[in-house]
């Protein structure tokens, strides 16, 4: 299976340095980076969110957990939530729902980035499928997407 067109035309223009690898059928974060023998806090995974009623895509380290309130108070917003599937599955067309690659600007979507993920080299993350991540330097990733950053978790809260 290929990795996203969008994804690839971008990176291959941009002529980014980029690596994709295959792995068994993956859903989880956490089951991505086993089958990559990497950290997770290497995978940078996609929590798509409501911000006052606008859909937007927020980016973490695969081992933590998106705190609404925080992205509430960070963002100034009067309302933070969990996007629904069916609130955002058309906005990603060729991409497997919850495998959609932290790219927002590719679908209109803005883009959100805890901090945590500044201090990574590379970061891996979803191709598009659930079989697929890409290796990519953190910094031609924010030169691509241009995401603010914004602190997104409580302290010290990971995902189990």
């Amino acid at each position: 299976m290929p990795i996203l067109k969008k994804l690839s035309e971008l990176l291959n223009d941009a002529k980014i340095s980029y690596e994709v690898y295959n792995h068994p059928l993956a859903y989880t974060a956490q089951e991505i980076a086993a089958t990559q023998h990497v950290s997770g806090d290497a995978l940078a995974k996609v929590v798509m969110l409501k911000v006052d009623g606008e859909l937007a895509m927020a980016v973490l380290m695969g081992s933590q957990k998106v705190s609404l309130a925080t992205v509430r108070e960070s963002l100034g917003a009067r309302e933070v939530q969990l996007a629904t599937e069916d609130e955002f599955v058309a906005r990603f067309p060729g991409c497997e729902i919850g495998a959609m690659p932290p790219f927002g600007n590719l679908f209109g979507l803005p883009v959100y980035v805890d901090p945590a993920l500044e201090k990574d080299e590379y970061i891996y993350f979803n191709a598009g499928n659930h079989v697929q991540t890409v290796k990519l330097s953190y910094r031609d990733y924010e030169r691509l997407v241009h995401p603010r950053v914004v602190r997104m978790r409580a302290a010290d809260r990971r995902a189990a």
